[in-house]
């Protein structure tokens, strides 16, 4: 097999990406005809000479591939992004800007997965999220000083004083102006409050990563959030997980049986967590389960 020329086959992945625009590993080799293995590994050095850039979003188990300013061409593949990731998605394109503290405790999360789409900043000690196509540097809190002339011509004609005295072309005395007063009648503001129930969930959420952030732990998405758990995709070191935290001091069997099965659905090892100690019973059973070997039926 002849030597080939890898600046020749850098120069072909960076000419492709120019026109293909964002693609995977798999469309690199097919376009190059090499070996997805060494397609990503050319990929890798371009990502470290920083020539190309690489998303944080995968489709599949796989990263995009892109040049530095195509970051707008990541949205056609916002349908690869897991559920909740795509709600945040949705929402923050919809708005253009969230505030972190106003949003649901799955949006949070999930705000800080979707790096490719939500760019953080703060106001006025505020986190907020800004759409990453807007291009304005920070949340506009108060409306546009417009012109007077721009003012008047909006206002309704029937809220504004007749100032100027009205002309008789027929040379008749000139009329009086009439005046003429709208009363407004004041509007009042709904704000709506956070529920019992919300602010629960919340201090429990928070519990939860506070919990993972001292064990170095990071959560990848979540798979479901309810009053009584919590079950999280989290990566412990290289490893992916399943984690269900419980949101009351005392967990049962059925709660260690109800984490093995949803563990099992994803073929994945789990984690389990609660607000209090772990039964001595059921320690006992985790214990013995643990040393088991073997279990048969005697004919």
């Amino acid at each position: 097999m002849p030597i080939q020329d890898t600046s020749k086959i850098k120069e072909n992945i960076i000419s492709t990406l120019k026109r293909r625009g964002p693609c995977l590993p798999v469309h690199i080799a097919s376009e190059i005809g090499t070996s997805i293995l060494f397609a990503s590994a050319f990929l890798s050095e371009l990502v470290s000479e920083k020539k190309i850039r690489m998303s944080y979003m995968k489709v599949g188990s796989s990263p995009l591939y892109l040049i530095p300013g195509q970051e707008y061409l990541l949205e056609k593949f916002s349908q690869y992004l897991r559920s909740k990731e795509r709600d945040a998605f949705e929402l923050l394109k919809k708005n253009r800007f969230l505030f972190d503290s106003e949003q649901e405790p799955a949006i949070r999360v999930a705000l800080r997965s979707i790096k490719d789409f939500a760019i953080p900043f703060e106001e006025k000690d505020k986190l907020v999220w800004k759409y990453y196509t807007e291009k304005s540097s920070g949340i506009r809190l108060s409306p546009p000083i417009r012109k007077k002339q721009e003012f008047l011509k909006e206002k309704p004609k029937e809220a504004l004083k007749i100032e100027e005295k009205e002309l008789d072309i027929f040379g008749e005395e000139k009329k009086e102006p009439v005046k003429k007063t709208i009363k407004k009648t004041p509007v009042k503001k709904t704000i709506r409050k956070t529920s019992a129930y919300e602010k629960k969930n919340e201090r429990f959420f928070n519990k939860v990563k506070e919990f993972l952030d001292k064990k170095s732990i990071k959560i990848s998405d979540i798979e479901g959030f309810s009053k009584s758990d919590l079950i999280l995709r989290v990566i412990e070191g290289e490893t992916e997980k399943i984690l269900i935290a419980y949101n009351k001091k005392r967990i049962l069997e059925g709660d260690l049986l109800k984490a093995y099965k949803k563990a099992s659905d994803y073929n994945l090892p789990y984690i389990i967590l609660s607000l209090g100690d772990i039964p001595k019973k059921l320690e006992n059973l985790i214990n013995a389960i643990r040393k088991l070997s073997g279990i048969g039926k005697l004919n």
